[in-house]
């Protein structure tokens, strides 16, 4: 298959792997690889009932064998590696999850993908990585197991000649996100249930980005020439506080007086920062297409369906 020649991602007939299929966003991905013809292997710990048009493999990336047993079944041009846990906690205890799921089943992925012949990998990185340029500690385990898979990410690139890079999503929302440690589904399952959603101030800002173009941008990655141990950013390149998102989806529901604010102490060492999207679109020719408004629009029309009936 010809990929890389600066035109659209063609991915008719090509065989992925989407790593993390069952979640909010592989399973996003998982639709729209199927829908354009490609041949999808998702692999995951459980398949979730919404996808139908893949070939399910049951694999835990923590372990080494399973991974290599995927991917030698899939046999993929591209990988999409995508699973991991995702958390803000600082408790000690998130330490080894992170760890195992997000730093070592990178390696364990990166591992496979070379001796299957090395296909093109895209990783997923994260906005709460320490910036690369200006040193700084970690604000998390996840943050600091993110920072550390991006890093071999970049090693398995250089040393070992795999066409892997990194794409790394900001604040990511939209239809299909059931974490309730989320701001979105967590203000929209409350608000919808009739009951108060309980923040912070809401003064931290975030650059945030709906699903699809999330989705669009990693197609756009992973099918880029000269990509090789390259990170591009993947937000909107605006800054929108958490009180105005949170706000925002009170006054489409008509329950703004059940958005409170200045109930939860503040989180100390949130990152902060926009994506450079000018050099996001020069690398691979992706700019988001969908505005925070449109995008709460579609996403509060969604979880509407999906709470009718629930409120408590």
């Amino acid at each position: 298959m010809s990929v890389g020649t600066g035109n659209a991602p063609d991915f008719r007939g090509a065989r992925c792997v989407v790593t993390g299929a069952g979640g909010f966003l592989g399973i996003h991905l998982c639709r729209r690889l199927a829908a354009s013809g490609a041949a999808v292997h998702a692999l995951g710990r459980v398949q979730p009932p919404a996808l139908t048009d893949v070939t399910w493999h049951r694999c835990d990336v923590t372990d080494l064998a399973q991974v290599r047993v995927a991917l030698g079944e899939a046999r993929p041009d591209f990988i999409f590696h995508l699973a991991g846990v995702v958390t803000g906690s600082r408790a000690i205890e998130m330490v080894l999850p992170t760890f195992l799921a997000n730093l070592a089943g990178t390696v364990h992925v990166l591992l496979g993908a070379t001796e299957v012949g090395a296909p093109r990998v895209v990783c997923l990185g994260s906005l709460q990585e320490p910036d690369e340029a200006i040193r700084g500690a970690p604000c998390s385990p996840y943050a600091a197991s993110k920072y550390g898979a991006s890093a071999y990410a970049r090693l398995f690139a250089e040393i070992f000649a795999l066409q892997v890079s990194i794409a790394r999503p900001f604040m990511v929302y939209g239809p299909g996100q059931l974490d309730l440690t989320k701001l979105v589904p967590y203000v929209m399952s409350q608000l919808l249930r009739g009951k108060a959603a309980e923040l912070s101030s809401g003064r931290q800002t975030f650059d945030w980005v709906y699903v699809d173009d999330v989705v669009d941008s990693l197609l756009a990655t992973i099918w880029s020439p000269g990509m090789k141990g390259a990170t591009v950013d993947v937000g909107c390149g605006v800054l929108t506080s958490v009180r105005d998102v949170a706000l925002g989806l009170g006054r489409r529901l008509g329950a703004v007086d059940r958005v409170r604010l200045d109930v939860l102490p503040d989180r100390s060492l949130e990152q902060t920062r926009q994506g450079d999207i000018e050099a996001t679109a020069r690398l691979i020719g992706w700019r988001p297409q969908v505005s925070l408004e449109e995008g709460l629009d579609r996403t509060v029309a969604w979880y509407r369906e999906r709470f009718a009936g629930q409120r408590a």
